[in-house]
């Protein structure tokens, strides 16, 4: 055992392995693409003399979910690496129905803003704010595959105490878990940039 875990963590710290490459690579398209937005929502208040859009306290409860979902995140790897299957299982399960929850509370936020007559065309920021937030909840759906087929695919395969001890052994899942936990506490991150964005705006 000694022998095998400079080996697995090597694998997971491995730069230059394909999933790292892809993932930071989409990681800094990313930060780019909200940067550009966030640095237009500016450039087009100051040139065009637009009021900021306040947002709506459903945005701050969507932040406190999505912070919950990234606690659970790092239980489940916590759980893996200590090879607890319900703890993990579990706390995957946990994720999805928290991700679930955040993409159903954006629409209820969407719906508070059109039944408080903020509609996409009231003003240029408010079309920004519908914009940069539909973008990062896109991002959350496109994950939300990735991480279902981690749940079900450790249900479907630990089913007795080998088959527990070859997923949990299996190196390949340990980086792929690690790399959805990163995209995960990104999207959390980029999340909090954007309402503290929105609301620093608000109040200059």
């Amino acid at each position: 055992m000694a022998t095998e875990q400079p080996s697995q963590t090597q694998q997971d710290n491995f730069v230059f392995h394909p999933y790292n490459v892809m993932l930071y690579l989409m990681l800094f398209g990313l930060s780019a693409l909200f940067l550009s937005l966030t640095i237009s929502y500016i450039y087009t208040r100051v040139t065009m003399n637009v009021p900021p859009v306040q947002l709506p306290w459903l945005f701050l409860l969507n932040t406190v979910i999505l912070l919950g979902s990234s606690y659970t995140m790092i239980l489940a790897k916590r759980c893996y690496l200590s090879d607890h299957t319900e703890g993990y299982m579990n706390n995957l399960k946990y994720t999805i129905g928290l991700s679930v929850l955040f993409m159903a509370m954006q629409s209820v936020a969407w719906y508070w803003l059109f039944s408080h007559n903020i509609a996409l065309n009231t003003s240029t920021t408010t079309a920004y704010l519908y914009l940069i937030s539909f973008v990062h909840l896109a991002h959350v759906i496109g994950g939300l595959p990735f991480l279902i087929n981690f749940y079900r695919t450790a249900k479907k395969r630990m089913v007795d105490p080998v088959t527990v001890l070859v997923y949990f052994s299996d190196p390949e899942k340990r980086l792929k878990l690690r790399l959805l936990t990163v995209y995960w506490h990104f999207l959390d991150l980029l999340w909090i940039y954007l309402v503290l964005f929105f609301g620093v705006n608000y109040l200059i």
